[in-house]
Formats: C-alpha cells, structure tokens, sequence
C-alpha cells in the first residue's frame, strides 16, 4: 500500500512553494499594534463614548452599544445611523450615515497619543 503524503512532503524542496508553519501563542503582533493600539480620543468623541485613551477596535464596540442604547439605527434601513447632537459633532455634522461610513468620521476623532 502506499504511504500518504502530506502537502508539505509534495512541495518540499520546489521553488516558491512555502510551508505553512502554526504560529506560536504570542507571535504575530503585539497589544501596541493596529487595532489593539490606544489612541486618542477627541473631546467630541469622548462625549459619546467616554474615556482618554482607547483601542480602535473598542471605539467602534462602544459606538455601537450607543446607537442601540440610543435607538439611532434607522428602522427602515439599519444601515443608516440617524445622527442625535452628540453624534453630529463626530459625523461632521451630518444628520445620518451609513455605517459603511461611520469609520471614516470616527478616524478624524482619534489619533496617537
């Protein structure tokens, strides 16, 4: 009978052919990087999310829980965020957005600490 081989058996040794290695637990990026990076929160934005210093990826959680809190998605089309005083000051003054949008005006509000 024949012995199985593994895809890594059949490239081995062929040029531009990589194999796939498991990445270790604590490789790959740090706290500090991308979305986990702390970053400063404008006053306007700080208003409706609260905090100084907050990862990206916990602004967006955080304006979700207020639009939903809030009843700000639109329910004809919950794609739309209808924009309450708070949230204009972060949409550039905009009644509604699309939440395709939403990351756009959220960017102009945080930057490195």
């Amino acid at each position: 009978m024949a012995k199985a081989t593994t895809t890594d058996e059949k490239n081995k040794g062929k040029p531009g052919v990589k194999s796939a290695k498991p990445v270790r637990k604590g490789e790959g990026g740090t706290s500090t990087d991308g979305l986990h990076r702390a970053l400063k929160v404008s006053p306007e934005l700080a208003d409706v999310i609260g905090g100084d210093d907050i990862a990206r990826s916990d602004v967006v959680k955080k304006i979700w829980e207020y639009i939903r809190a809030n009843d700000r998605q639109n329910p004809e089309d919950k794609r739309e965020i209808l924009a309450d005083d708070k949230l204009k000051k972060v949409f550039d003054g905009r009644d509604k957005v699309t939440m395709f949008e939403m990351n756009k005006y959220l960017s102009k509000h945080l930057s490195n600490p």
